[in-house]
């Protein structure tokens, strides 16, 4: 028995990664829906595909590292070795690429009855494959870069995630390896002359003309390639020159991202069993981490598609556009500010709206009785109202801090222009912790009205991302109770020192304070018996003393269906411990004591999944607060 096995209880809970691969399963569920709209149904196709395509770079990149060291890690929630992780990994995910390829063909098939065909060129008519080879000579051949694999054109670099033209090729008596990466700046697709929406993926044409850049050799097999390489690596782990800026030292990082080891090849198309061999021995990949799919490798074009239907056929194949609404608690005619200071405002994304914070936030850079603005922040939209109002409130010589995390995966490059931008307009950026990610969301506007200093605090479970505020559930509370701000003033104060072991009344923050304050706050419940509640709401919970001391405690006829390593979803309710695990794109978390006998409820609102990791980010959770919202 292992270690793992020993220590805990594994009955009840399962391996991370196949609880998120299950999770993903269930984003392919919905586009087998018949209930939802033909158009949504093939974005959650891309939704699964980009899904999993991060779930190799990340999960499946960390495993791999740690099958590269010598110490036997365990894993907690299943007792597997990660050796055994990767084999179970793998075997899973290969009927979910046959269940997409299922699924594709279904709906291309209806979609086609629509006038909306994704075709290839041997379908296509004469005008049409005339338009195809017009644009292939005049704009796809002239950035092509074909190239011959031999001793003097090595095997070359393959991005992760970009897609190739791979091929083996004869000429007299020898045979050789040929490829030809397709250029991003080219356009996903073709759209053809005809009515309705007719198109031909690029990479199709590219692989249906290849015989046009290597008229010197025979095509013997052709396919779409695709690599995936692990994209989990750690700033930490890599020599810093203390002479460097940061952001200098986090460009070296992603550079160096970007050649790390494939973790997973993606095919398209009948390649032969002699270019697949070609292909793991120059990738070093073993055959259990090649997949072949029917299916394109890159779906993120369908997105692109919806712009190019008409108005009525867009009605009939999408969902109606959502609009958030403007929380009914606050007057639209009045400034933001003063609402904020007479009550507190709690925001529910995505059915509200971000405006009002984006409001509080523009009105403070205006506000002559503004003196500072102090803010931390993970992710960010390309485009940022926010970053414009934090600059103008600087250039209005207010004092504007912000705490911007460069480690925030897949956006380090986007936090970094940022961070430059807020630089240039006289913010004082800072950049977290060697080996601590701040992860926290809190807002901290600081102003002296009549001599008195007041507080304006806001605190979140999302990022200030404009565009996944209409996506994701999100929780942002907006208060003036002093006793908040003063917490929330000795937290930024405590992030310019390093001070992690800061003490806070009612805030909650990791890691020095979060998981025993919310432990405490667990057993004060259980101690209450059928009188005690939790409601708990959260992406994850992989934490494995938060999910011992949860399941213990649920009455025992419930069995063991309801928790695994990596909760997506489901308990509704039970009686005498109330868990409310949903199936949501949010974050954080929102607890409720129950009210007994007059007794105040504890409310916890945050950012954090409860994850082990989490634990040992910095996260902000406000605590047992009992103003009215």
């Amino acid at each position: 028995m292992s270690q793992a096995a020993e220590r805990w209880d594994l009955s009840y809970t399962q391996n991370r990664e196949l609880s998120w691969l299950a999770f993903d399963q269930r984003v392919l569920e919905e586009a087998a829906d018949p209930s939802v709209p033909l158009m949504e149904r093939l974005r959650f196709l891309s939704i699964f595909t980009s899904n999993l395509d991060e779930f190799f770079m990340i999960r499946v990149g960390s495993i791999y590292d740690m099958t590269l060291v010598k110490q036997t890690h365990i894993d907690s929630k299943s007792g597997l070795t990660p050796e055994q992780q990767l084999a179970a990994i793998f075997q899973a995910v290969g009927p979910l690429y046959k269940q997409r390829d299922k699924l594709l063909q279904q709906l291309e098939t209806r979609l086609r009855a629509c006038n909306i065909c994704s075709l290839t060129l041997p379908e296509l008519d004469v005008k049409e494959r005339k338009q195809c080879e017009r644009y292939f000579r005049d704009y796809v051949l002239p950035i092509l870069s074909p190239q011959v694999v031999d001793p003097l054109h090595p095997f070359p670099h393959l991005p992760s995630k970009s897609l190739n033209v791979a091929m083996t090729l004869r000429r007299g008596e020898g045979q050789y390896f040929g490829i030809v990466p397709i250029p991003k700046s080219l356009p996903p697709y073709l759209r053809l002359s005809e009515r309705g929406l007719r198109y031909v993926l690029t990479e199709h044409l590219v692989l249906s003309y290849v015989e046009k850049l290597f008229d010197q050799y025979q095509v013997v097999s052709r396919a779409v390639i695709s690599v995936t390489r692990n994209a989990d690596i750690s700033p930490e782990d890599e020599d810093y020159d203390v002479n460097d800026d940061y952001r200098q030292h986090m460009r070296k990082v992603l550079k160096k991202r970007a050649r790390l080891a494939p973790v997973r090849l993606e095919i398209q198309g009948e390649a032969s069993e002699a270019l697949v061999s070609s292909l793991c021995q120059r990738l070093e990949l073993s055959r259990e981490q090649v997949f072949r799919s029917k299916s394109p490798l890159a779906l993120g074009y369908v997105y692109s598609l919806e712009g190019q239907l008409p108005e009525e056929s867009r009605a009939a194949l999408c969902y109606p556009p959502f609009q958030p609404c403007f929380p009914a608690g606050l007057n639209r005619g009045e400034k933001i500010l003063p609402q904020v200071l007479r009550r507190d405002v709690l925001l529910f994304y995505p059915f509200h709206s971000m405006d009002p914070f984006l409001q509080l936030v523009k009105e403070a850079a205006n506000d002559p009785n503004v003196l500072s603005i102090k803010i931390t922040i993970y992710r960010l939209a390309s485009k940022a109202k926010l970053i414009e109002y934090l600059a103008a409130a600087a250039e209005n010589g207010k004092d504007v801090t912000v705490l911007m995390e460069l480690r925030a995966r897949f956006d380090e490059q986007n936090n970094i222009a940022w961070a430059e931008r807020l630089e240039e307009a006289g913010c004082t950026v800072q950049y977290g912790f060697e080996g601590v990610k701040v992860h926290s969301k809190i807002c901290l506007i600081t102003r002296r009205e009549r001599g008195h200093i007041q507080h304006i605090t806001q605190v979140g479970t999302g990022n200030y991302n404009e565009k996944t505020a209409k996506l994701y559930t999100d929780l942002s509370l907006m208060t003036a109770n002093p006793a908040i701000g003063a917490d929330a003033a000795a937290f930024f104060q405590n992030m310019s020192t390093a001070n992690l072991d800061g003490d806070y009344c009612h805030l909650l923050v990791a890691p020095h304070s979060l998981k025993p304050r919310l432990m405490a706050l667990i057993d004060g419940e259980i101690a209450r018996g059928d009188r005690g509640r939790i409601i708990l709401k959260t992406n994850a919970v992989t934490e494995r003393e938060l999910q011992s001391r949860l399941i213990g405690n649920l009455p025992a006829e419930l069995g063991d269906a309801f928790l695994d390593g990596s909760v997506h979803g489901c308990v509704d309710s039970v009686e005498g411990l109330l868990i409310g695990f949903r199936n949501n794109e949010g974050h954080g978390i929102l607890g409720v004591a129950a009210v007994d006998g007059g007794r105040l409820p504890h409310v916890c609102v945050g950012q954090a999944d409860n994850a082990g990791h989490n634990f040992g980010r910095i996260h902000l959770v406000s605590h047992n607060y009992s103003s009215p919202l």
